[in-house]
């Protein structure tokens, strides 16, 4: 039994949608989340500047001695693939996770896989989607915008602007006849209605936030690090940037209000 708290952090506000998983799935858990909403996105950054990224929001959440490090972030997951065995608690990505529910899904053996640059050019989901079984064919495309569309409030299934670039971005894939679609970033299961919509029914979204906070409660439950407490826990908010702007479009992630949010100078912060 531990009263620790969970450590989620993501490069902006994708991460929520896993915190709004783990909420579900583990009501008791206490949470911290670091969003570093002032380096957002990191996608489009260089491998040497995410692993540095990654470890200074590790090293914050560790201060808070949490008991569990989630990288509630694909780019992070699939770039600073070291970070694991640098750090003094659990870990999970959401790479591993959400590659296994996709094996596990298909039918015909046609995986897509959307994600920041960065992560599809690390191939990280395709390389362990394979590694489950290589006879699966896989298909990546990334999808830099949907990260701007939903950190704008563009998130709207009826928006032409959504539509739009969902069109855009998924086309050849819906030719391609893929019948399970990996949602490789955090961001990406706030605009799932219009993706859905867009390819149809018969394609199964793989939410990486949900296969993640389903993965976190099994890795607590082997290290027997669960809170066994009957009460709801709470959750902790802290951001690189503004806080007013943070809590606005929170709440769209959570679907409930946010209250306690803090503000950091995560590069202050990883000096001391």
């Amino acid at each position: 039994m531990s009263e620790q708290a969970i450590g989620v952090f993501d490069s902006g506000l994708g991460g929520l949608t896993a915190v709004k998983e783990l909420i579900k799935v583990l009501p008791q858990e206490n949470i911290i989340y670091f969003g570093d909403t002032a380096r957002v996105p990191y996608g489009s950054r260089s491998d040497e500047t995410i692993k540095k990224y990654a470890r200074q929001d590790a090293g914050f959440l560790l201060s808070k001695n949490v008991k569990i490090i989630i990288a509630a972030c694909g780019t992070v997951s699939s770039v600073a693939t070291e970070l694991p065995d640098e750090l003094p608690v659990p870990f999970t990505g959401v790479v591993i996770p959400t590659a296994t529910a996709a094996v596990n899904s298909t039918h015909n053996g046609k995986i897509g896989i959307i994600g920041t640059s960065a992560t599809v050019k690390s191939c990280s989901y395709k390389n362990e989607i394979l590694r489950q079984n290589d006879k699966l064919t896989v298909f990546q495309q990334d999808c830099p915008l949907f990260v701007n569309l939903v950190e704008n409030g563009f998130i709207s299934e009826d928006d032409c602007i959504v539509q739009m670039v969902v069109e855009r971005y998924l086309s050849q894939m819906k030719r391609d006849g893929i019948d399970t679609l990996i949602l490789g970033c955090t961001h990406f299961p706030i605009i799932a209605k219009a993706i859905s919509n867009y390819l149809g029914n018969h394609v199964t979204l793989i939410d990486s936030g949900k296969e993640t906070a389903l993965y976190a409660a099994h890795l607590l439950s082997r290290h027997d690090l669960l809170n066994q407490s009957n009460q709801n826990g709470k959750c902790s908010y802290y951001v690189s940037d503004t806080v007013e702007s943070f809590m606005h479009t929170a709440e769209i992630f959570l679907g409930q209000s946010v209250e306690k949010v803090k503000h950091i100078n995560i590069e202050q912060v990883a000096l001391q």
